[in-house]
C-alpha cells in the first residue's frame, strides 16, 4: 500500500509557522528513508528553536539536548509543546515534544546551565578540522533521496572513507518563514546529517538500513555561524546495533559531540 504524501507548505524555508506552536513542513524538510516523513535534522532544529525561545534567560545556555525519536516523523502539519521539567537558579531541564496526528513523534529534553567566566582554565582536547575553504565541494550525500539532502551545501576534507569522514555542511534556507532563529537552533538543525555522511554501507533496499532512534548532543561551547563541521566515525556491531559518533565544529573550532544509536537491518 502506498502512503499518501502530506500537504506541504510552499516556500524556500523548512517550516511555515502557523501560530500557537503549530507548523507545516516544506519539501526541504523531507526525509531520506520515506517520502512522506520529515528528516530528523530540520525537525531537531525546530525543536531546538522552541527550547531556545522558552522562558529565555541571559545567564544560562543550553549545554545538552537529548532527542528521542518515538516513531516516523510525519510531513505536513505538526505541533510543538514546550515545558520546564525542572526549574532552577543554576540548572534547568526543559522539554519540547513534536506531535502530529495525536501522537508524539519526537521528545527533546535540554539541560540549560548557568554561565560564568572560566577562560583561565578553558581547554579542548578534540582536534580541529580543516576549514571549509580548504575542503572540496562534495556531492556524496546524493546517494540519499529526499528534499532535505538536496537543500544542503557540503564540502569534504581529505581522507574521507566509508565509516569515517570530515564534512562541512550549511544551508541557505532559514528554519522558518520568519527567519529569526538563533545560530544554535539553525546548527542543531544540521547535526543529524552526521549519520549519512560516511555510511559504512550504501543505503537502500538491496543493502542495509540504519536509521538512528536518538540524537544526543553535548556542547562545551556555544556554537555560532552558518557552517557546521562533522568529524565522524560509524561503528556497526554484530547483533544489529550501530553507533555514529561525531565531533561538532563551527568556524572557531570544535564545540561539542553528538551520538546516534542505530538500528541496523537488511533493507
Amino acid at each position: 500500500m502506498t502512503t499518501a504524501l502530506p500537504e506541504l507548505a510552499d516556500g524556500d524555508f523548512y517550516y511555515q509557522s502557523l501560530g500557537g506552536g503549530r507548523f507545516r513542513s516544506t519539501i526541504h524538510a523531507q526525509g531520506a528513508w520515506n517520502p512522506h516523513e520529515q528528516h530528523m535534522a530540520p525537525a531537531s532544529g525546530i525543536l531546538a528553536d522552541a527550547l531556545d525561545r522558552h522562558e529565555p534567560r541571559d545567564d544560562v545556555r543550553m549545554a545538552r539536548i537529548s532527542y528521542e525519536i518515538l516513531g516516523l516523523i510525519p510531513g505536513g502539519e505538526f505541533e510543538i509543546t514546550t515545558t520546564t521539567l525542572r526549574p532552577g537558579r543554576t540548572i534547568e531541564l526543559l522539554q519540547a515534544e513534536l506531535s502530529a496526528g495525536g501522537r508524539v513523534a519526537i521528545r527533546a529534553t535540554a539541560w540549560r546551565m548557568v554561565t560564568s567566566d572560566t577562560s583561565a582554565v578553558a581547554a579542548v582536547e578534540d582536534p580541529s578540522m580543516p576549514p571549509p575553504d580548504e575542503c572540496k565541494p562534495w556531492d556524496g550525500a546524493s546517494v540519499w533521496p529526499g528534499g532535505y539532502i538536496r537543500s544542503l551545501e557540503l564540502r569534504m576534507a581529505e581522507g574521507h572513507r566509508a565509516g569515517s569522514g570530515k564534512v562541512w555542511i550549511r544551508t541557505e534556507r532559514p528554519l522558518t518563514d520568519t527567519a529569526d532563529s538563533s545560530d544554535l537552533a539553525r546548527l542543531m538543525g544540521l547535526v543529524d546529517t552526521a549519520n549519512g555522511i560516511a555510511a559504512r554501507v550504501p543505503p537502500g533496499k538491496d543493502s542495509y538500513i540504519f536509521p538512528n532512534v536518538d540524537l544526543q548532543i553535548h556542547m562545551y561551547r556555544a556554537p555560532a555561524g552558518e557552517w557546521l563541521g562533522l568529524d565522524n566515525a560509524v561503528s556497526f556491531g554484530s547483533d544489529g546495533i550501530g553507533l555514529t559518533s561525531t565531533v561538532l565544529h563551527d568556524l572557531n573550532g570544535p564545540f561539542g559531540r553528538a551520538e546516534q544509536i542505530l538500528t541496523l537491518r537488511k533493507g
